[in-house]
């Protein structure tokens, strides 16, 4: 498990800025693009940043929508959307199959599959409540798994405890297995859980096993990373999810090394969600036929959701969470922090930029 720095803290107290951002990618996503990407998710968490406590989510996720796809068309890239906002007929912009590049006008640059969320946590954004994001993952094409628009079981966990936790056990095996992984008790174990009706159970079994249980009402992706670092406190995430966030998850996981497992649920009576009221069982099971998947209670591993040789996941901080700060404004500016995990390179660099959007009386180099 990555470690955070001693100067961390929860709080957002005492963090330090890291400006070596050399080597993000040997070949395939060189140093030129992979700077470009940071860019991506910074735009996208900047204009998300202006909505931050509006209670208008769908304001913050139009405008983190509209800046990335922006800077995404200015980079030398052939780019295709594989994770969006949804089918095209739905989603104007990033929708997915979208070409995305200017790449595509002369076939110059890499061929990138890409997966994305501009606003992860878009009620957070809203709320002015802690961990909203803005993330991207990419991979050469065919590196990332093109997930239906349904939801998923997912079950994320530390490094230490790859491949030993199962999503197919329940949850109190795993967090027995967790305890001997982590070799702490399972009393000093928080895992994060979604808070729906659907898991009232689950959350049931978490308690009575002993475990601490950590409730969110908005954004899995970042949620899931904290199992990533050693020092957030949190030590798992089960539940279910939006299978295209899972996706991207999972290139995280892979870049960091976690456990990642995920699992279709199709069963509106399992969910229980508005959203699938008036849809039944089997009119999911055709669909997904439809979409080639075969076996729709097939678990996917990590590395079949994020399969490519080259993965690289970029987060932007919208507002503050564990292991990245959100957007800060000072007068003639702000600051950003952005975390960029590379699989090849096997490094994770947290990169703080000063945006000098005006004429600023003074820059505090820590802030």
């Amino acid at each position: 498990m990555l470690r955070t720095r001693p100067e961390w803290s929860a709080l957002g107290v005492g963090w330090h800025t890291i400006l070596d951002i050399r080597s993000l990618e040997d070949g395939f996503l060189e140093s030129t693009l992979g700077l470009e990407i940071i860019e991506v998710v910074e735009e996208a968490a900047i204009a998300s940043a202006a909505f931050i406590g509006l209670g208008d989510k769908d304001g913050a996720d139009q405008a983190a929508v509209e800046a990335m796809r922006i800077r995404m068309n200015k980079i030398n890239m052939r780019g295709r959307i594989v994770i969006g906002e949804g089918e095209r007929d739905d989603a104007p912009m990033l929708f997915i199959g979208e070409e995305v590049g200017y790449g595509h006008k002369d076939g110059t640059g890499p061929q990138i599959d890409i997966a994305v969320d501009p606003c992860e946590g878009t009620n957070l954004c809203a709320y002015a409540q802690a961990g909203s994001i803005a993330v991207l993952a990419a991979s050469e094409y065919g590196g990332l798994f093109n997930a239906p628009d349904f939801y998923m079981k997912k079950l994320a966990a530390p490094p230490a405890a790859k491949g030993k936790v199962d999503i197919r056990k329940s949850a109190t095996e795993n967090l027995q297995i967790l305890s001997q992984c982590l070799d702490r008790p399972i009393s000093e174990l928080t895992v994060v859980v979604m808070k729906r009706e659907r898991h009232n159970d689950l959350i049931k079994e978490i308690r009575a096993a002993g475990a601490r249980i950590q409730l969110i009402g908005d954004g899995d992706v970042g949620a899931a990373l904290n199992c990533g670092f050693e020092g957030t406190g949190i030590h798992a995430l089960i539940g279910i999810g939006a299978a295209p966030e899972g996706v991207i998850t999972a290139a995280a996981m892979r870049c960091l090394g976690g456990h990642f497992q995920g699992q279709l649920v199709y069963d509106p009576a399992v969910v229980q969600t508005k959203e699938w009221a008036n849809v039944t069982k089997e009119a999911n099971l055709a669909r997904l036929a439809e979409m080639n998947i075969t076996d729709p209670d097939k678990v996917y591993e990590t590395e079949e959701l994020a399969s490519g040789e080259n993965m690289i996941f970029a987060a932007t901080g919208i507002t503050t969470c564990n292991w990245l700060r959100g957007v800060r404004f000072f007068e003639g500016g702000l600051r950003t922090e952005t975390l960029i995990i590379s699989s090849k390179a096997k490094t994770a660099r947290f990169v703080e930029t000063i945006h000098m959007t005006g004429n600023p009386k003074s820059v505090q180099l820590h802030g």
